[in-house]
């Protein structure tokens, strides 16, 4: 009778044993699923290595863009969700200032020649001006009802700003720090570009499926160009050496490429979902892709033609990029990494 229990016991210990084990796999192969599932559009590791993760100021929400000033080796760094500027010294790898009262700041530029920075204030619907030197403000100027990405044609000293909801392209004369025109697009508006060798301005409207070019002697609508496989294009960087635009479409996460001489889609690929901006290292040719889904996609230019090297989940909402054209470091603000906000420095594994 007792060996008898004694056996008893010993086989409800491995049947309990068993239907833990299974409860586990299945978890585990739910857990496997789920973690498959959020980097589907993953094709491998980043052909990059972290450099430095470190601190940045203000609270664990939304960044966006990046601008940066090789001279003077300073990054701008839009803290949307604070309502600040970030400003970031690369050689000293430190946070040098945090420029306050820029409500839902989207859009950034540092325009070196001017010794000034651009923000768009989406919150208060203005362009804030900054002293590069000082880094104060200098003013204020109406950016339209909701002001984002920012480009500046030098010969014409004039800002343009998109204004994605009110589907209007705002000019602003960087001498009298005054809005001089207004341009209609009809649409949606995503970001803006300069093109330094035709000088002219570049702006995607997203809800037409259109880039359009805008000529800044006279602000008028130059030219609109369809986008064949494009939905939702917004983000957009130009290379003029090469003649080519880089348009990002958040619709169906394709990175087309544009040839500008005959302004005509030329090649297509996969991206991570939600893609958003872009950043470009003129030295190694590399394109890099950051998108609301905090997959990066990386690529390498031969000419008009892209080939994708590497392509990773990065971190939660890690949808911004710039880069060191110098030592080619990336740099990509990350709200939330392990209960504090950081900028997480990397650099090509080549390097």
């Amino acid at each position: 009778m007792p060996d008898r229990r004694k056996r008893f016991a010993a086989a409800l210990l491995a049947a309990s044993l068993l239907i833990v084990t299974l409860y586990l796999a299945d978890d585990d192969a739910k857990n496997g699923r789920a973690a498959e599932a959020a980097t589907t559009k993953t094709t491998g590791q980043l052909p990059l290595k972290i450099v430095a993760d470190i601190g940045l100021p203000g609270p664990t929400n939304r960044f966006d863009y990046q601008s940066y000033d090789a001279r003077k080796h300073l990054l701008f760094i839009a803290h949307l969700g604070a309502g600040t500027m970030v400003v970031f010294d690369t050689k000293e790898q430190r946070v040098v200032a945090e420029i306050p009262n820029i409500k839902s700041v989207h859009g950034v530029l540092v325009v070196p020649e001017l010794g000034r920075v651009y923000a768009s204030a989406t919150g208060t619907n203005e362009i804030v001006v900054i002293d590069e030197q000082s880094l104060k403000e200098v003013t204020r100027i109406p950016g339209g009802v909701y002001p984002d990405g920012i480009a500046y044609a030098p010969d014409a000293h004039k800002l343009y700003v998109s204004d994605e909801t009110g589907r209007t392209e705002t000019v602003i004369d960087v001498q009298s720090n005054k809005s001089v025109a207004t341009i209609a697009l009809g649409g949606e508006v995503g970001n803006t570009q300069y093109d330094a060798t035709s000088k002219h301005i570049f702006v995607n409207v997203q809800t037409l499926d259109q880039l359009f070019e805008i000529d800044p002697g006279t602000d008028a609508i130059a030219a609109r160009h369809p986008l064949p496989g494009a939905k939702e294009n917004h983000g957009l960087l130009i290379d003029a050496s090469q003649r080519v635009a880089y348009v990002a479409c958040q619709g169906n996460a394709k990175l087309l490429v544009v040839d500008l001489d005959s302004k005509r889609v030329i090649s297509s690929d996969s991206i991570g979902d939600g893609p958003d901006v872009l950043a470009f290292d003129p030295t190694l040719r590399l394109i890099y892709v950051a998108s609301e889904s905090g997959v990066v996609s990386v690529f390498q230019q031969d000419g008009k033609k892209l080939t994708k090297t590497g392509e990773w989940l990065l971190a939660k909402r890690a949808h911004s990029v710039a880069v060191d054209p110098d030592t080619h470091r990336v740099f990509f603000p990350i709200e939330n990494l392990d209960g504090r906000a950081v900028l997480r420095i990397m650099e090509p594994v080549t390097q």
